[in-house]
């Protein structure tokens, strides 16, 4: 993919569901807001100092509140002007009736790091290709509204993973055998196209 910015995706940090709740996916909508824990916020802290060199221009985050907390710890520690903006596009894979269920019902049938999840999807839910294209058509759009801009994504693992591939153009089979070297960490960041 062939982009006229340059972009730096960061995932949130970690959060008390994933402490707490650890064997539990995400429920969707979120009933109530997930946190970042100490640890969470100060990964984001860290990544934020790390980004200052950046300049970054714009920050783009999806629209829950442990992405949104997220963001606005980066904006604020490197002064970025204007707001964030928030797109439900960057939202995290909807695992549709498996949300806020036990994680190892959805494995049952979704084995991890499998291609069946670019192809087949749960009752309710999306597949990894939906997910990809989702996050795919918010990178083109915003792409072709900026020129020469530095921009920060804040997003979910999934989602970003998936983006990566996308910007790439890696296979599915490729996607699937770098998930478990090249998925981001909660708090962390990579830069996605230089």
């Amino acid at each position: 993919m062939k982009l006229k910015n340059k972009y730096i995706i960061l995932r949130h940090g970690q959060t008390t569901y994933q402490i707490k709740k650890k064997k539990l996916a995400y429920p969707w909508p979120e009933k109530s807001p997930i946190i970042l824990t100490d640890k969470g916020i100060k990964q984001v802290e860290l990544s934020a100092k790390k980004l200052k060199k950046e300049k970054i221009d714009l920050v783009y985050s999806s629209d829950v509140y442990r992405t949104k907390y997220t963001a606005g710890i980066i904006r604020e520690n490197l002064k970025v002007k204007g707001r964030v903006i928030f797109d439900k596009r960057l939202r995290d894979v909807n695992l549709g009736v498996f949300r806020g269920k036990p994680r190892e019902q959805f494995f049952d049938i979704f084995p991890k790091f499998s291609e069946k999840w670019f192809y087949e999807k749960p009752k309710g839910g999306e597949s990894w290709t939906d997910c990809q294209e989702r996050v795919a058509s918010f990178l083109k759009e915003i792409d072709k509204k900026r020129k020469n801009k530095i921009i920060l994504i804040v997003s979910h693992g999934d989602p970003l993973w998936l983006l990566e591939g996308a910007v790439k153009g890696l296979s599915n089979k490729d996607l699937v055998a770098r998930k478990k070297k090249s998925f981001l960490k909660t708090g962390s960041f990579k830069k996605l196209n230089y």
